[in-house]
């Protein structure tokens, strides 16, 4: 049970990391203020660093790890599109990015109390993804 629940775990941080890693490349360029721009290279960064780490586990349960939800990601990317395609302020960016990181944040909490047999290094790994998405969206509330 414990190896079955840690690759779950891993799986469901694999897709949510791809998805916000979709999601920041895909305003990063878009967005006027340096600071607010910096903010998102550096989250950028650290969930590549996660995504390695995820990554090399999945390899050694013999498994490659999950994509985003296909319709959650393209009703994602039009809902971004719209939103900054009708509105190109940094707020609206941030306003988005604020709802991502909360909606993240929310179901990688329901995954850890959903797969309670996980190892504790998986377990780590999303407490560190969790923490990640809270963050970014404290450091970009200043932008709202």
């Amino acid at each position: 049970m414990i190896e079955q629940d840690t690759v779950k775990l891993l799986r469901e941080c694999d897709a949510g990391i791809k998805m916000g890693i979709d999601s920041i490349e895909q305003v990063v360029d878009r967005v006027k203020d340096e600071e607010f721009r910096a903010c998102l290279v550096k989250c950028r960064q650290e969930h590549d660093k996660l995504e390695d780490e995820i990554e090399k586990l999945l390899d050694k349960y013999e498994d490659d790890g999950k994509e985003p939800n296909p319709i959650a990601a393209t009703m994602s990317k039009l809902k971004t599109e719209l939103m900054v395609g009708f509105d190109e302020e940094d707020s609206t960016i941030a306003d988005l990015m604020t709802d991502g990181c909360n909606m993240g944040v929310k179901s990688l909490n329901e995954y850890l109390n959903q797969y309670e047999a996980a190892d504790e290094v998986s377990k780590d790994i999303t407490k560190r993804l969790i923490n990640l998405e809270e963050k970014l969206a404290i450091d970009i509330r200043k932008f709202l």
